[in-house]
């Protein structure tokens, strides 16, 4: 999605990507998601913990879905909305965390990704 904002912008065309946390919505709810029988042995334990932490979560999160809605109405109408909006303070820290990653790969291996120029002499 993110390539596809310098491709559209001539034509005033504006992307916003929203990365939600977790919103107090029947998402969680047992009538509203089914869970895939474990098929294979490999995850089984993974999909459970998962499984697990959700149907917790149920009823628990932080995120207020009206003030979501109105968050977005106010984005979508700025001159220049973010290309990127962490929705909830669970999103922002998971934002947080990638980008510190993606920082410490870029810092771990700078001086081999530096010495790759084309040797001109």
């Amino acid at each position: 999605m993110e390539s596809l904002a310098p491709e559209v912008a001539p034509f005033g065309i504006r992307i916003m990507l929203v990365e939600p946390g977790f919103f107090r919505t029947e998402l969680l709810t047992p009538e509203s998601t089914k869970y895939a029988e474990s098929s294979i042995e490999d995850y089984a334990e993974r999909t459970e913990q998962t499984v697990t932490a959700w149907k917790a979560m149920n009823g628990q999160q932080s995120g207020d879905p009206a003030k979501l809605a109105d968050a977005l109405v106010h984005l979508a109408d700025q001159e220049e909305p973010p290309l990127r909006f962490a929705a909830g303070t669970d999103a922002v820290a998971a934002l947080e965390r990638r980008a510190n990653n993606l920082l410490a790969q870029a810092n771990a291996y700078r001086d081999l990704s530096s010495s790759l120029a084309l040797d001109l002499n």
